[in-house]
């Protein structure tokens, strides 16, 4: 949102959730991954002398084990803003009590939100896709208990899931879960703007211009691909429940000076 006050000062922002927040597709040539979330922690450290950042996320979370593992961590910290995506891991399992998952982010909100000055939550995007179509029912309730979430407490909600750019093939990985690199800049650029500070790219949410889609035989390749390198393997945890993210250590787990990378 482009407005023509004063852009806030934060001085710090801690940001919690699965591998939407870690970062995951954008690789870094270190073979970190970087994400909206380095990115706007960037921006706004350009901004403040001194600014802190952490990053308490770790991919394959689901919503329980963000409330067990970082909620309490954050809210500690008593920073500026939080940051807070989960429960879209949950709404993908074969089996999900939506009962639950509303439950548990409930209390995750009502933890966070008096612990920081601006909480910020949001409507995580979703590609086009017969992926999306089996699930949406799931994720449009989880977005609903979001939007009921932030009315009662003043966080702020950033509507990704209903920005027309974030929903094409083109910003998303080869792993079909996960956005590109520009896909994770327009995600920060939209978070940048709904605390309020002043647009970089006012057209974040814009398409990109329509290009001739690939082949049939691209098209079969690439899915093959997908299923080899990636679906199946994302099915075997499901059935062994086991997640990618196990034994892995939060991203940034301390809230320190943050320069940022670019």
């Amino acid at each position: 949102m482009q407005t023509d006050s004063i852009p806030p000062a934060h001085t710090s922002l801690v940001a919690l959730g699965d591998s939407f927040t870690e970062g995951m597709s954008d690789l870094l040539p270190d073979g970190s991954y970087r994400g909206w979330a380095d990115l706007l922690a960037t921006r706004m450290a350009a901004r403040t002398p001194g600014f802190r950042y952490a990053n308490l996320a770790v991919r394959g979370k689901l919503i329980g084990q963000i409330v067990a593992e970082q909620v309490d961590v954050a809210a500690a910290m008593g920073a500026d803003v939080i940051t807070l995506v989960g429960g879209l891991n949950d709404t993908l399992r074969p089996k999900c009590d939506m009962g639950r998952v509303r439950g548990l982010l409930t209390e995750a909100v009502e933890r966070l939100a008096p612990s920081c000055e601006q909480l910020v939550l949001m409507r995580s995007p979703g590609r086009q896709g017969p992926v999306l179509e089996r699930f949406r029912p799931r994720m449009e309730e989880l977005y609903t208990c979001i939007d009921e979430l932030a009315a009662k407490h003043g966080a702020l909600v950033v509507d990704l899931y209903g920005a027309p750019s974030l929903a094409d093939p083109r910003l998303w990985d080869v792993d079909r879960l996960h956005l590109t690199a520009e896909g994770h800049r327009r995600v920060a650029e939209a978070v940048w703007q709904a605390l309020g500070y002043h647009a970089e790219d006012a057209e974040w949410h814009v398409p990109m211009p329509a290009t001739l889609p690939p082949g049939w035989v691209h098209r079969r390749i690439a899915d093959a691909r997908f299923a080899r390198q990636h679906l199946l393997p994302w099915i075997g945890r499901r059935l062994t429940g086991r997640s990618s993210g196990d034994g892995r250590p939060a991203k940034r787990p301390d809230l320190l000076p943050y320069e940022g990378r670019a």
